[in-house]
């Protein structure tokens, strides 16, 4: 079998409501189809901690999606991707990547009360 990389962009995403200075993530990470990767967004307690984290997907053609706010996916998402914050640091994780998980992928501050879109 061929290996073939995909590559997951990732960004950091300070617009929006409830976005601010001082989330981090790495520039960018390369795994092969299959694999997985967990991508993290950092920040302070005084943020990420608070309100929490969320990510969306961002992908050439496409409008963005939210993938993950918390912990919790919106409805018809697969299972493949989970998320957590713990203290100051969020994260997204894939498993069984595939090709159409090439993309951008922006973390952002959010509201813990607000529901998770449908």
């Amino acid at each position: 079998m061929a290996w073939t990389p995909v590559l997951l962009s990732l960004l950091t995403h300070r617009t929006g409501s409830w976005a601010q200075s001082g989330l981090t993530q790495e520039a960018s990470v390369s795994r092969s189809l299959g694999q997985s990767v967990t991508l993290t967004c950092t920040g302070s307690s005084n943020n990420v901690g608070f309100y929490g984290a969320g990510w969306s997907q961002h992908r050439p053609g496409a409008a963005p999606r939210t993938v993950v706010l918390g912990s919790s996916l919106p409805s018809g998402l697969p299972a493949q991707l989970s998320g957590s914050c713990s203290g100051s640091t969020a994260s997204l994780s894939i498993s069984g990547l595939q090709a159409a998980d090439e993309a951008d992928y922006y973390c952002s501050l959010w509201a813990r009360s607000l529901s998770v879109p449908s």
